[in-house]
């Protein structure tokens, strides 16, 4: 009898044990426990630690409760401004209620994944391409609202969307670049201008600072030697002030020439009863029309004078640059029957 007893009690102990070995559960710190019993939720959700289910009839699922991190597959898309863009995204998210994880989705993970790509298509043609690339803070809040909406009912909370990279075309990644190379062109040449303006302005007040002190200048000019001859070079440099030139410019404007000999005497007026040249008188012969002009020289054995002719003075009136007036009254008569034999010194004609 006794023998009877101790072997149901080990048959007894041999089944408790593998009835507990059979039953027994841990779940881990970050981990949650869901029991379906025949398929139905059963009680509230296990906590971490040691718990125990009925063998063959509940069923445990354990929940990670941590915050997963999800890389988004890149998408192709169109911008808002006709830009074909490329974008890949990270989206962070865990479950905050572990029944609705298990009940309300088949698969938490998928959904999520298959919504953040959706989403992410959708803000690629809402948005424009500067958007892309220099507001990203924005869009990864529009982007986190779009995806933590449905997201709610599955027991999942979208923490954070990050948008990661933004793959442009070797065109438009060409155009940016000179697009930036211009822009920035033109802020040199501004830069530069406003320098220019700024020293211009500088300049004039040393430039009226200056016209006060003669001085000045010249203890400028000794400056500009001193810090060229301080270099190593075989060649000075002297600047030449302007201020010379003008001196001498209005020196040069301040010479008249002096006028020529005789310039400004005019020949002596004749009276008014005077008879014209042209015109023949009682007294003297008619001059024939058909000579152009008559001229009275002198020929003599002496040579010319080396040195210029002194000057006299003023000359006399009926005398204009040293040559007398020409008188045709002074012409004298021509006698045919007077000897050929004259002096050397007899004026003669020229027709």
């Amino acid at each position: 009898m006794v023998q009877v007893l101790l072997v149901v009690l080990v048959a007894v102990l041999a089944g408790g044990l593998l009835y507990s070995m059979a039953a027994a559960r841990v779940v881990k710190q970050y981990e949650r426990g869901v029991v379906l019993r025949l398929g139905r939720l059963h009680d509230a959700v296990r906590p971490p630690g040691f718990t125990m289910i009925v063998p063959g009839v509940d069923r445990l699922r354990k929940v990670n409760m941590q915050i997963v991190t999800m890389p988004v597959p890149a998408q192709d898309g169109i911008t808002r401004d006709n830009v074909t863009v490329r974008v890949d995204a990270v989206i962070y998210f865990k479950v905050v209620d572990a029944a609705s994880a298990v009940i309300q989705v088949e698969d938490y993970r998928f959904a999520v994944s298959q919504m953040a790509q959706t989403s992410l298509r959708s803000i690629i043609g809402k948005s424009d391409l500067d958007d892309l690339l220099s507001d990203r803070e924005k869009l990864n809040q529009g982007l986190e609202l779009m995806i933590d909406s449905p997201a709610v009912g599955w027991g999942v909370q979208i923490d954070r969307v990050e948008i990661k990279d933004v793959s442009l075309p070797e065109t438009m990644k060409r155009s940016m670049a000179r697009q930036a190379e211009a822009d920035r062109e033109r802020r040199a040449r501004v830069i530069n201008a406003d320098a220019e303006l700024q020293a211009s302005k500088k300049l004039a007040q040393a430039a009226q600072q200056m016209s006060t002190q003669p001085a000045a200048l010249q203890l400028r000019l000794l400056q500009t030697v001193v810090a060229v001859a301080a270099e190593k070079n075989s060649t000075l440099v002297l600047p030449f002030p302007v201020e010379l030139l003008r001196f001498l410019e209005r020196a040069q404007q301040g010479q008249e020439p002096k006028p020529p000999v005789g310039a400004g005497k005019t020949a002596p007026e004749q009276p008014a009863d005077a008879p014209a040249a042209d015109t023949p008188t009682a007294d003297a012969p008619a001059v024939d029309p058909s000579v152009t002009s008559v001229t009275e020289q002198t020929f003599t054995d002496r040579p010319l004078p080396d040195a210029p002719l002194p000057d006299t003075g003023p000359e006399p009136d009926g005398v204009l640059d040293g040559v007398p007036e020409f008188d045709p009254d002074a012409l004298p008569e021509l006698d045919p029957e007077e000897p050929s034999d004259r002096s050397r010194t007899r004026p003669f004609t020229r027709h």
